[in-house]
């Protein structure tokens, strides 16, 4: 006979337990109910959750999250700038602008993405790195649509993003100091006289000339004590401006008392003066060139730089240019290498190893602008030539200021420091000796 059923435990507020077929019947509706069950509120939110989630997730696809056509464009902005060229950090800052603005209106979209998280930090460190401001012009994401035709960094690199060509322009440097010594646009180093007025440069867009006078009596040596910059008149972006400055008279304004040219807050062409009465700055936007002019002693010294395809646009008839093609030969008292020091392979007389000039013998000239110039290059020798051939000091100074020139403003870093060649042109550290007797027999030739 079946046992007799027992009530089940009630204590400590279970229930009794329920027969097999009540856990049964039980166990169907539990299958048939669902396993989560939340208040409508709750319910709401779990659905907004997953909706976000599965929106950061749709995220990875460009058509949602814009991340990578923001970078591209930014990258596309940025890669025709150079650091050392003039308007680069307001281009670059430009630039940044539209990146942050692009990254803000794909925010929501890229809000779980780790790429879009980067790139936010990423452009609040270029922007305090720079000193760039939140608030600006921007630029445009189609520069073959528009550009800034007053600034030659903003429609060459439109150029090259319509040829499809992301290599910067070129740009040459030319350099003038000293008794003097030219640096040209092809990295050629001369020793020159040319006495009396002669073009540096004589292109479309731009002319300088200098003038150059002796240095002391009975030398062939001279130097600068005036430059004559005109800046040719140039569509929209600005009027012909002319620049002139004579020792003891360096002005930071055009001969028209005006210190820029183009409209605008932005102009074109500006001058800047770092030392009031000694060095000045001119910074032309519009042909992306820069000119820096000093007066170091009782003479001036002269440093440019200026795109290629610029300095290279001039007519047949103004080929006498000396920072284009140097010196002409018959005014060149260096070796016809380019080196101010190297002249070897003469018979000296004993007599002609002591001081040239009253004031220096080659050690203490040796001395005096190793102070200076430590790394022995042309620059260097420059000095020590200047030196023995006028006893003037302030030859030391504008030797140091011409290479401080090239290194802000000469395009390859590598190319700063020129050194002198043995009579082959392979390069040379220069011994003593060599260098004693180069610059000897050089002086020599300058006096007679």
């Amino acid at each position: 006979s079946p046992e007799p059923t027992r009530p089940a435990w009630t204590g400590m507020g279970l229930r009794p337990a329920p027969s097999s077929a009540a856990a049964a019947a039980a166990e169907v509706e539990q299958r048939r109910r669902p396993r989560l069950c939340l208040p409508p509120l709750e319910l709401l939110l779990l659905l907004l959750l997953s909706l976000e989630l599965l929106h950061a997730g749709d995220c990875q696809q460009p058509a949602q999250c814009r991340i990578q056509k923001c970078t591209t464009d930014f990258v596309s902005l940025t890669s025709h700038l150079n650091s050392a060229i003039d308007g680069f950090d307001s281009e670059f800052c430009k630039a940044l602008r539209a990146y942050a603005g692009c990254t803000q209106r794909t925010s929501k979209a890229c809000r779980g993405n780790l790429v879009y998280h980067s790139a936010v930090l990423g452009i609040s460190d270029l922007m305090s790195q720079r000193n760039c401001s939140k608030d600006g012009p921007t630029s445009s994401t189609n520069p073959e649509v528009t550009h800034d035709p007053c600034n030659y960094h903003s429609h060459a690199g439109a150029r090259e993003h319509r040829r499809g060509d992301q290599n910067p322009p070129n740009y040459l440097f030319c350099g003038l100091f000293g008794d003097p010594h030219l640096r040209t646009f092809k990295d050629h180093f001369q020793t020159c006289k040319v006495e009396g007025a002669w073009p540096l440069i004589d292109n479309n867009y731009l002319s300088v000339q200098v003038t150059n006078v002796p240095v002391v009596p009975g030398s062939s040596a001279t130097a600068t004590n005036k430059i004559t910059i005109i800046f040719k008149a140039h569509h929209e972006c600005t009027d012909q401006k002319v620049y002139q400055a004579v020792t003891d008279d360096l002005p930071a304004a055009f001969v028209d008392g005006t210190t820029s040219g183009g409209d605008g807050d932005a102009k074109s062409l500006r001058i800047v003066e770092r030392e009031s009465g000694h060095y000045v700055e001119m910074h032309a936007l519009y042909i992306g060139t820069t000119v820096f002019v000093r007066q170091v002693g009782r003479y001036l010294t002269l440093a440019i730089r200026m795109p290629e395809d610029l300095a290279m646009s001039y007519e047949e008839s103004q080929d006498l240019q000396l920072c284009m093609n140097g010196c002409p030969v018959s005014e060149r008292i260096d070796d016809g290498q380019g080196q101010v020091s190297a002249i070897l392979g003469h018979s000296l007389p004993r007599t002609s190893l002591v001081q040239a000039w009253p004031g220096y013998t080659l050690e203490t000239a040796n001395t005096q602008c190793h102070e200076k110039m430590p790394v022995k290059d042309i620059y260097f020798q420059s000095c020590v030539f200047d030196l023995l051939t006028t006893g003037d000091a302030n030859f030391t100074a504008a030797a140091h200021s011409a290479l401080e020139d090239v290194e802000a403003l000469h395009p390859r870093k590598e190319r700063w420091h020129i050194f002198p060649s043995s009579g082959n042109g392979t390069p040379r550290g220069g011994s003593e000796l060599s260098v004693s007797l180069g610059l000897t027999c050089l002086i020599l030739t300058v006096f007679l």
